[in-house]
């Protein structure tokens, strides 16, 4: 499908089918996608047809404990050097759609056996106009973990698997202060610190799904400017 022909998703969807035996901790999560609306987030989608479409893969796993798998970029990127991300990526005119995107980028960064992986949902469309791409989040469970590592050195620095118990702790959270003065949830976790469009993918999931727990929001990060360049937010 062309971008100028394409609409973007204004709520989030679930595979009925791919919920049957995910485990107990993740049903919340699998629950809260389909209300989620764009209208609802900080960042609407644009209007049909425009923006360039990208996909991000949010995999929980238990390693033994529920976890996600983060990347964090290589430094010597251009943009959104060292900052922690979902693996994913720009959706290629060969993808099917927005999912087998998001799987196919993992497997290009991380060495992901994409056989073990089973998606089960998408989040909204959302607009990212500091680099005008429409990113859609996809949900999915590590049913058969696989070895992972940092496949694109020159992109990706480090693969790591992010317990959920920890992205939940209050004393990991805290509130990240952009230089533009903007402030959203950030996460203190696996020696990162996890912001803006992710950290606030992430704060959309935990609070949508009443994983949430109380925290301190004048607990204040401040970012450097060069740390702060070329990055969006996300909040609910």
């Amino acid at each position: 499908m062309s971008e100028s022909s394409r609409t973007w998703i204004r709520e989030g969807k679930v595979d009925l089918d791919a919920l049957h035996g995910l485990p107990s901790w993740l049903e919340p999560v699998a629950t809260c996608v389909q209300g989620i609306r764009s209208d609802e987030l900080k960042y609407a989608i644009p209007t049909d047809g425009e923006g360039r479409h990208s996909a991000v893969l949010i995999l929980f796993g238990e390693g033994p404990d529920p976890d996600l798998l983060m990347i964090q970029r290589a430094a010597r990127m251009r943009a959104h050097a060292g900052q922690p991300a979902f693996p994913g990526g720009a959706v290629d005119p060969t993808d099917v759609d927005a999912r087998a995107a998001a799987v196919r980028e993992a497997v290009e960064e991380t060495g992901l056996d994409p056989s073990g992986v089973r998606v089960f949902g998408q989040l909204p469309d959302l607009w990212l106009s500091v680099s005008g791409f429409v990113v859609s989040p996809v949900l999915a469970w590590w049913e058969k973990p696989s070895a992972v590592w940092a496949r694109e050195p020159d992109e990706v620095e480090l693969v790591t698997r992010v317990k959920l118990g920890d992205l939940i702790k209050p004393a990991n959270r805290v509130s990240v202060r952009h230089p533009s003065g903007y402030t959203g949830p950030g996460f203190r976790v696996n020696d990162m610190l996890v912001w803006g469009f992710t950290g606030g993918l992430i704060d959309l999931i935990l609070e949508h799904s009443g994983l949430a727990q109380p925290w301190d929001r004048r607990s204040i990060v401040e970012l450097d400017p060069v740390t702060s360049d070329d990055e969006d937010t996300v909040t609910s």
